[in-house]
């Protein structure tokens, strides 16, 4: 079963629970997000940072942009290397990046 009302709560699952007379879990599982909307709102999030970073974003700029932190950044790129999103750098690229490092 999933959220009748889908959307971002302002009271806790324990505080409704307590409101409510029902168990935390209980509202948890009344309130929550179905799982295919979270899905796909992620790999939006995520498609959003690799098209930044295949631009050439540095994870600041991404960060900034997607009005998120670095360490998300880091994290939702991390995701779409593991889900196969991110497409891999061509050789050519990495000898680029490490004659700009040097």
């Amino acid at each position: 079963m999933s959220a009748q009302q889908p959307g971002r709560r302002k009271m806790t699952a324990r505080e409704a629970a307590e409101k409510y007379g029902v168990s935390p879990r209980t509202v948890r599982r009344l309130v929550a997000e179905p799982r295919q909307d979270f899905l796909s709102r992620a790999a939006v999030r995520r498609a959003q940072a690799v098209e930044l970073r295949v631009a050439g974003a540095s994870y600041l700029e991404i960060a900034e942009a997607m009005g998120c932190s670095t360490g998300t950044v880091g994290r939702l790129l991390h995701d779409a290397r593991r889900y196969g999103e991110m497409p891999e750098p061509s050789a050519d690229e990495g000898q680029r990046e490490e004659q700009a490092a040097s």
